[in-house]
Order: structure tokens, then C-alpha cells, then sequence
């Protein structure tokens, strides 16, 4: 049972991995428009592509992310290795009119406010990568739904079937599943997703 097996993990060694990584989101309150704006490039390349790449990406591109031409960073994506690299570099470009994206997010009330703001506004982001932006600046409620966490809940007959896309709706359904099983093992969302991503995949990412 998936209560259990978080509870289990509470107990073990992986507790502090996931505290230190969540600090590290909670490090994103001192950090630059700029910083927030390169983790909001790493949120739109994950899209249907991996943590891993995203990652090793961002690292590669670092503030040419704010200072590449379209044809540079998609010259730069695609010897990286992105699987979307013209559709990626077209909605980083588009993006670069919220370049002060910290100061835009803290103007709103809470981070699910924001998260309307995100997936309205910038192309490329939808609900679980406005979640995952929100989530690595140091935001707390807000889950990220990909598939490791449906087949999960799936699994554990939370959900009746794994959805082949999520509507505005279903994904919210699913969040309010993901916040009773949060409450039940004293977890907050953005904890939560660290622990079942870790049941699922055996690593603490981002």
C-alpha cells in the first residue's frame, strides 16, 4: 500500500536526501529574475522529455537560455540531444517577455493563482510544468501529475485508469487525491512527489 511504503522511506536514509532537496527549491527566494527564468526553460523542456536531459541541458545552456537567438538555441538543443529542439527553442524565445518571472509569480497570492497565470500566458506550459516550475522555486502546494506519479496511484487504486491527457479539471481531481495522501503521511505536495518519484524511479531529481 502506497501510505505504507511512504511511511517506510520516511524511516529510512532517502528522508534526508529529500529534505536537502527541497531546501535547495527553498534557496530559490534569494535567487535572481534570471535564475527563476532558467528554471522555467528547464520546466519546458521536460515536456514529454526527461529529467535527466532537462537537467543535463540547463547545465549545458545556462544564460544562453536569455541570450541565444532562436536558430542559436535550437542549433544548441538539437546537438544536446532534444527530441522537440524547434518547438522548444521557439517557446523559450516567446518566453523571454517574462524574463522578471520571480517578480511576476510573487505578485500573486498564492502559487496556485500563479500556476493559472503560467499555463495561460507562456507556451509550452501546461499544468504539470507550471507545477514543476512552481515546486523547484520553493512553492509547496502544487503537484506535479507525469506518469510515473498515475501509474502510481493507478496501482494503488486511488485513480480508475490511467488518463491519456489530463484536462484542467482531472489534473485538479488528481491534485486533491495527491493532497488527502500528503495530509495522511504529514507530507506536503512538493515533498510528496519527491517521495513517490523515488518509489517509482529510485532517484531524487528535480
Amino acid at each position: 500500500m502506497l501510505i505504507k511504503k511512504i511511511e517506510e522511506l520516511k524511516n529510512s536514509e532517502i528522508k534526508d536526501v529529500i529534505d536537502k532537496r527541497i531546501q535547495e527549491f527553498k534557496s530559490f527566494k534569494n535567487k535572481s529574475n534570471e535564475e527563476w527564468f532558467k528554471e522555467l526553460c528547464f520546466c519546458i523542456l521536460t515536456a514529454n522529455f526527461t529529467a535527466e536531459g532537462g537537467i543535463r541541458i540547463q547545465r549545458e545552456i545556462g544564460d544562453g537560455f536569455l541570450t541565444l537567438s532562436k536558430e542559436e538555441l535550437e542549433e544548441k538543443l538539437k546537438k544536446l540531444g532534444h527530441r522537440f529542439y524547434r518547438k522548444r527553442a521557439e517557446f523559450i524565445v516567446l518566453a523571454r517577455r517574462f524574463k522578471n518571472i520571480k517578480d511576476i509569480v510573487k505578485s500573486f497570492e498564492n502559487e496556485k493563482v500563479a500556476r493559472e497565470f503560467l499555463v495561460r500566458n507562456i507556451k509550452g506550459i501546461g499544468y504539470k510544468e507550471a507545477s514543476h516550475f512552481l515546486r523547484n522555486v520553493g512553492y509547496d502546494d502544487v503537484a506535479i501529475i507525469d506518469r510515473h506519479i498515475l501509474r502510481e496511484l493507478y496501482e494503488n487504486n486511488y485513480i480508475d485508469e490511467i488518463p491519456k491527457t489530463l484536462s484542467r479539471k482531472k489534473y485538479l481531481e488528481i491534485e486533491n487525491i495527491l493532497r488527502d495522501i500528503g495530509e495522511k503521511v504529514d507530507l506536503k505536495l512538493s515533498e510528496l512527489d519527491l517521495y513517490i518519484w523515488y518509489l517509482r524511479t529510485g532517484k531524487v531529481l528535480k
